[in-house]
């Protein structure tokens, strides 16, 4: 079993694994630039150390990591998600320096991260793709020939990109000219590699992933589905578990096609594999994630499955717990990804010092967190400070303890999503339990909303200005 455990990311996600590290007794180690110092993953796990004044670069350099890790005495290594959770870089320098890469191989992190890859053994598997290339597109007229012939509009992509970035919809052979250049550019310095890819564009599709987990032993089993369809600009907001947009047969099909996918490129560890239903209800392959994904939370809530603890066991050479037949789900489960952002600024990030913070609770709430009172919010990473998971019986019951929740959670000193997400959840199409990835660029009305404080602690704010100007 694996005993020591480094955990190469930062943030909430680097505490969640030193929690399961934890309860599983294995020591955990963090990592952490100057920027992070005084960052919550750091106060929490067992071990720290400092990688350098650069707020980014540390966290990116593979050789360095597994060295740390080798050096602190470490067996294994967890990537989290971001930076180089899915760079099969990382996965080789550990395999070669004798470090359990938390995760799947090389070989299968490479083939499902190269898309045209991905695309070809989904075809192989039996597994419905998206119309488009064969291949990398060589130049502009070859992209402006082959959407002649699928039809407009199309959606040109990096092939080796990820997290909704290198991506551009294209109406007409116009945009498509104007975006080539765009989309390779954006794919060269995101990814590295000038690699794009094209596909007929889904029209208002529903996005449905379904998480997966393999072992050694050549068991795969799914843990159902999550509906990611609330997003902006191919960024997830909410995530429901399960969806409230399938029927039973559905539901049924994509978790049986996600685990076809899977043991087909012979996945071990945790993933996920992402598909788009049009609105004639035909399933799509979308993507294949060969990590752990920040929307896991929801799978384990409706599951009652520790998916990092159920990670860390397959790394240690121990098959699954539980056969596809032992797993089922109960309820529903809502994750909202808090944002330091401004929705009434076009989302523009807001970093600065936490002033006061509040974790909602209750029955059914979850809150993995980065943050605490009195936690700067540095200006160089992501701008997701929390995750805010609820659960209940219902549909319905679901969508009000989460307007509940999102009301008892407190954050001043930055702006954050959290007004923006008590309108959807007030918006009927949203109640209704029927919408689709063009939700929020449809509601741009759901941006006017007004911010109310509490009384109380309006009141404590007002009378810690007067002690501090009377200096009492």
């Amino acid at each position: 079993m694996i005993k020591k455990i480094l955990i190469a990311n930062r943030g909430e996600i680097a505490v969640r694994i030193v929690r399961a590290c934890s309860e599983m007794g294995i020591k955990s180690v963090a990592i952490y630039s100057d920027a992070d110092r005084h960052a919550l993953h750091v106060k929490k796990a067992d071990e720290a150390y400092n990688i350098g004044t650069d707020p980014v670069i540390g966290y990116l350099n593979a050789h360095n990591i597994v060295n740390l890790a080798v050096a602190s005495g470490c067996d294994a290594l967890h990537p989290g998600y971001g930076f180089l959770s899915e760079n099969p870089v990382l996965a080789e320098i550990c395999a070669k320096r004798g470090i359990k890469f938390i995760g799947p191989s090389p070989e299968v992190i490479h083939r499902m991260g190269d898309k045209i890859q991905a695309r070809q053994a989904m075809i192989d598997a039996g597994v419905p793709v998206v119309p488009g290339s064969d291949g990398n597109l060589d130049n502009v007229g070859q992209a402006c020939e082959l959407a002649a012939k699928i039809g407009y509009p199309v959606m040109l992509k990096a092939t080796n990109g990820g997290g909704g970035r290198g991506i551009r919809r294209c109406n007409n052979e116009d945009e498509l000219t104007k975006n080539f250049d765009r989309v390779v550019s954006e794919a060269t310095k995101a990814f590295g590699k000038p690699e794009v890819f094209m596909e007929k564009c889904v029209v208002n599709p529903k996005h449905i992933e379904v998480q997966v987990i393999g072992d050694s032993f050549g068991n795969v089993v799914h843990l159902f589905e999550r509906d990611c369809s609330i997003q902006r600009r191919n960024q997830k907001l909410i995530e429901i578990a399960p969806s409230p947009q399938l029927t039973g047969a559905q539901r049924d099909y994509i978790g049986k096609i996600a685990v076809q996918a899977a043991r087909t490129v012979g996945y071990e560890n945790a993933g996920t594999v992402e598909f788009l239903l049009d609105t004639d209800n035909q399933f799509y392959f979308m993507e294949m994630n060969t990590r752990l994904q920040v929307e896991h939370t929801i799978t384990e809530t409706i599951t009652g499955i520790d998916i990092v603890q159920e990670q860390i066991r397959v790394a240690s050479g121990l098959p699954l717990q539980y056969k596809q037949e032992d797993i089922h789900y109960r309820g529903f489960a809502m994750e909202f990804r808090i944002n330091a952002e401004d929705p009434k600024n076009d989302f523009l990030p807001s970093f600065g010092r936490i002033t006061r913070y509040y974790a909602p609770g209750g029955p059914g709430v979850r809150t993995d967190a980065a943050m605490y009172t009195g936690y700067v919010i540095p200006p160089y990473y992501d701008s997701m400070c929390a995750k805010l998971t609820v659960w209940n019986l219902t549909w319905e019951s679901v969508v009000e303890r989460g307007r509940r929740a999102l009301s008892d959670m407190v954050v001043y000193g930055v702006k954050t999503t959290i007004p923006y997400y008590q309108e959807i959840l007030q918006h009927p199409e949203f109640r209704s339990g029927h919408f689709n990835t063009s939700f929020v660029e449809s509601h741009p009305e759901l941006i006017n909303y007004t911010v109310s404080r509490p009384k109380d602690l309006l009141a404590a704010a007002i009378s810690a200005a007067i002690a501090a100007h009377t200096g009492l």
